[in-house]
């Protein structure tokens, strides 16, 4: 008996060892490499086009270090590339320890390639001397830009990071000093400048923020749905055969009544919402239904089908 208890103790230890250990991180394959490598040089290469031959030349800035290095290009007339490139070398330190190598590495590739490509494109004739137009198409250019070096990894604005570390010594969220960061950097446009051009810049601003929204998050936005109803199965039955997606079946239980209640998830894309509700009302007028807004969607089996 004490033989047979010393061994599940070993065994008991011996899993725990095992539990314990980290996983290790799995190399990424040559064809994701590739993949991922050239999305960042069309990222960072879109953000020099929308910075040198857009936004530089009007007098027009971004928020982040991105504005910070074109206010200092424009007052010591040296390259914009070149302090975009210093300001950002001290976040990849930093990107490495809080984030990791992966990220680093992206970051650093991205860089490079940004300012290879400034220096290339600075001496290219702006496109537009319009400043409402240079604001539109530069922040549109720029936003796709930094959102597809964000969506594969990498960084091209170190903003974020500082926000992070202020975050933990001060009261303010991460998007509230970003904000204010932000807000500083556009408003010294017009010390710089003048004040229309400070306006310009925060049209541009606007602009590159939602289109960086898009291309990470992508125009088929897909929503997360909850539903509570004790007309579950009929719903859930209605969903897969008329929408055509899969649902998950979670226990829940009421907090108030404290009685068993069955939940059902299911992820729908934004055109499919209008159909989904009308499902729901259709069956149970009084179910409980919660619409959320998700970034990314991987896996699943079920294959989709026409709404009808």
């Amino acid at each position: 008996m004490k033989r047979r208890g010393f061994a599940l103790a070993t065994e008991q230890v011996q899993y725990q060892k095992k539990a314990a250990m980290p996983t290790q991180h799995r190399r990424m394959t040559k064809s994701t490499l590739l993949r991922r490598s050239v999305f960042l040089f069309i990222g960072a290469a879109l953000m020099s086009v929308g910075l040198e031959i857009f936004l530089v030349p009007n007098k027009i800035i971004d928020g982040g270090i991105t504005g910070i290095s074109i206010i200092l290009s424009y007052l010591t007339h040296w390259q914009v590339g070149i302090f975009l490139t210093t300001l950002n070398i001290p976040f990849l330190f930093i990107g490495y320890k809080m984030i990791g190598k992966t990220f680093a590495l992206s970051t650093f590739f991205a860089i490079l390639v940004m300012s290879i490509g400034t220096a290339l494109l600075h001496p290219v004739k702006e496109l537009t001397n319009d400043p409402l137009l240079a604001a539109v198409f530069g922040g549109i250019i720029l936003g796709i830009g930094v959102g597809m070096v964000i969506r594969f990894g990498g960084s091209l604005d170190g903003t974020e990071i500082i926000a992070i570390l202020v975050s933990k010594k001060l009261p303010f969220s991460v998007g509230e000093i970003v904000m204010f960061f932000n807000l500083f950097i556009l408003g010294s446009a017009g010390f710089v400048y003048s004040w229309d051009r400070a306006m310009y810049s925060l049209i541009a601003y606007f602009i590159a923020y939602k289109m960086i929204d898009v291309t990470i998050e992508g125009f088929d936005e897909s929503k997360s749905v909850w539903i509570i109803s004790d007309r579950f199965r009929q719903i859930g039955e209605a969903i897969l055969d008329r929408l055509g997606r899969g649902v998950t079946y979670l226990e829940g239980e009421g907090g108030f009544t404290g009685e068993d209640k069955k939940v059902i998830f299911c992820v729908i894309t934004r055109l499919e919402e209008a159909k989904l509700k009308s499902i729901v009302d259709e069956l149970d007028p009084k179910a409980f239904l919660a619409v959320g807004n998700i970034h990314d969607v991987k896996g699943g089996r079920f294959k989709k089908k026409d709404i009808h």
